[in-house]
C-alpha cells in the first residue's frame, strides 16, 4: 500500500511550506551525508594505500591549490545570491560583466599556481602542482552551478551536482586499492580529469545562464520583456564583489594551512596525520553549511530585504539549533575515533586520534559561527567579515609558526582551536555591532 509524507500524522499537521522546507533539507542532507561518507571513504583509501608521507605530500599539495582555487571567480558565486535576492529579474544585467570576470580571474589564478610551483615551492611538490592545475576549474564549475541551483531553488539537482566530484575522487581512490603499484602522481591526475569533466560539464549550463536562462525562484514569473537596465563594468563588478572573493579566498587559508605549515615546517608525516584529522572535521563542517550555504543563504538575502520578521526567527531559532546539536556531534566525535581511526586508517595513523580529541572542541564553536554569520550578509557586513576571517587566518598562522616546532601535528590542532574561537568572537561581534537594535 502507498503512502505519502503527508500520511505521517505529525508531517500532514505541518504547513505546507514547512513541508516543502523539510523535504529539500532531507534531499540535501542525505546528498552531504554521501558525499561525507564518499570522501571519508577516499581519504581512508588514499592515506592507506600512499602512507604518512606519501599523504601527507598529496595532501599538502592537494590543499595549496585548494587554497589559491577561490580566486577563480573571486566571490561572484556568493554575490549572485545578493545580486538576484535584490534586484530579482533584473539581477540578470550583471551577467555579462560576470563572464569577463571569471575569465580574468581564473587565467590569473592558473597563473599563480603555476607560478609558485617553479619559484617557492619545495622540489617534491612541485609536480604534484602542476598535475592538480585543473582542480581550479573544477572548483569554480561546482561553485557557479550550486549557485545558479540555489537561485532556482532546484535542490534534488543540488543534492546530485554535489555528490559528482566526491562520487568520482572514490573511484579513483579504488583503483589505487586495485593497483598499488600506482603512486600520487596517478591520484593526482586522476583528481584532475575529474575538475575537467566536471568543468565541462557546467559548461552547458553556464552558456544558458549567461544568455538568461535562469529559472529565478522567489520572485514571481519571468517579465515577458527583459527589464530596463544598464550593464554594469566589470569596474563596478569588482568594486561590489570583492569583499565576497576575499572571504572566499580567506576560508581556505584559513581552513587548511595548518597542514601546509605542517609539510613546511615538520614534514610530509606530520602534515598525512593532521590532514587525515582535517578530513574528518571538513566532512562534519558539511552539516552546517548544508543548512546556511545550499538550503538557506538565497533565501535568507530575499528575507533580509522583503520579509525581516521571518529572517530574525530564523536567525535566532538556527542558532540555538546549531549550538546544541554541534555538542553532540563534537562529543560523539569524541566517543568514535579511538575505535574507528585504527580500524579505517590503521595502526599507523593511531596519532590522529588525540589531534581529533583537540579539534573536538571547534565543532559546536564552527556550528555556532555559521548560524551567526548568517546576520552578515550585505556587502557592509561581507566587507566586516573579510576582516575577522583575514585576522583569525592570522591568528591560525602565527599559533602554527609558535606550537608546530615543538608540539607536531597537536600544534596545528590548538592553533585551529585558537583561529576558531576568534572567528566565533568575531562573528559574534559584528552581529552585536550591526543589528544590536534588532537583537534588544
Amino acid at each position: 500500500m502507498n503512502s505519502s509524507a503527508s500520511d505521517i500524522p505529525w508531517l500532514g499537521r505541518l504547513p505546507q511550506g514547512w513541508r516543502r522546507a523539510l523535504g529539500a533539507i532531507s534531499v540535501l542532507w542525505i546528498a552531504t551525508a554521501l558525499g561525507a561518507v564518499m570522501a571519508f571513504l577516499t581519504q581512508a583509501l588514499l592515506a592507506r594505500e600512499l602512507g604518512p608521507a606519501e599523504y601527507g605530500l598529496f595532501a599538502s599539495s592537494l590543499a595549496t591549490v585548494t587554497m589559491v582555487a577561490p580566486l577563480a571567480g573571486f566571490g561572484l558565486p556568493p554575490y549572485w545570491l545578493q545580486i538576484y535576492g535584490v534586484e530579482g529579474w533584473q539581477g540578470n544585467r550583471w551577467l555579462k560583466p560576470s563572464l569577463r570576470f571569471i575569465t580574468g580571474s581564473t587565467v590569473l589564478t592558473l597563473s599563480l599556481v603555476a607560478m609558485w610551483s617553479f619559484v617557492g615551492a619545495p622540489l617534491d611538490a612541485r609536480p604534484l602542482l602542476l598535475l592538480l592545475l585543473p582542480i581550479v576549474l573544477g572548483v569554480l564549475a561546482v561553485s557557479l552551478i550550486s549557485s545558479q541551483l540555489r537561485l532556482e531553488e532546484r535542490h534534488y539537482a543540488l543534492a546530485l551536482w554535489q555528490l559528482t566530484t566526491p562520487g568520482s575522487r572514490m573511484l579513483v581512490a579504488v583503483v589505487l586499492l586495485l593497483i598499488p603499484s600506482l603512486d600520487g602522481r596517478f591520484v593526482a591526475i586522476g583528481f584532475s580529469l575529474i575538475s575537467l569533466l566536471v568543468a565541462a560539464l557546467a559548461l552547458p549550463r553556464l552558456v544558458a545562464m549567461m544568455h538568461g536562462g535562469i529559472q529565478l525562484h522567489g520572485h514571481g514569473p519571468r517579465p515577458s520583456e527583459p527589464m530596463a537596465g544598464p550593464s554594469p563594468s566589470v569596474a563596478r563588478l569588482w568594486s561590489q564583489a570583492w569583499a565576497y572573493g576575499m572571504e572566499a579566498t580567506l576560508y581556505p587559508i584559513f581552513f587548511q594551512v595548518s597542514t601546509v605549515l605542517l609539510k613546511y615546517l615538520d614534514g610530509n608525516t606530520q602534515a598525512g596525520i593532521f590532514g587525515i584529522a582535517l578530513g574528518v572535521m571538513m566532512a562534519i563542517y558539511l552539516i552546517p553549511s548544508t543548512v546556511y550555504q545550499k538550503f538557506l543563504l538565497s533565501k535568507l538575502h530575499r528575507w533580509a530585504v522583503h520579509d525581516q520578521n521571518k529572517f530574525w526567527k530564523v536567525y535566532r531559532h538556527g542558532a540555538v539549533a546549531m549550538l546544541a546539536s554541534g555538542i553532540v556531534v563534537g562529543l560523539a566525535m569524541v566517543l568514535v575515533s579511538p575505535w574507528v581511526v585504527p580500524i579505517i586508517f590503521g595502526e599507523k595513523y593511531r596519532p590522529v586520534i588525540h589531534v581529533l580529541a583537540v579539534l573536538a572542541i571547534c565543532v559546536p564553536v564552527r556550528f555556532l559561527s555559521t548560524a551567526l554569520s548568517s546576520a552578515l550578509l550585505n556587502e557592509r557586513h561581507m566587507r566586516y567579515r573579510v576582516l575577522a576571517m583575514g585576522l583569525s587566518a592570522v591568528v591560525v598562522v602565527l599559533f602554527n609558526v609558535l606550537l608546530v616546532p615543538r608540539f607536531h601535528e597537536m600544534g596545528a590542532a590548538f592553533a585551529t582551536v585558537a583561529g576558531e574561537m576568534s572567528l566565533l568572537l568575531a562573528m559574534y561581534g559584528g552581529v552585536r555591532w550591526f543589528h544590536a537594535r534588532k537583537l534588544v
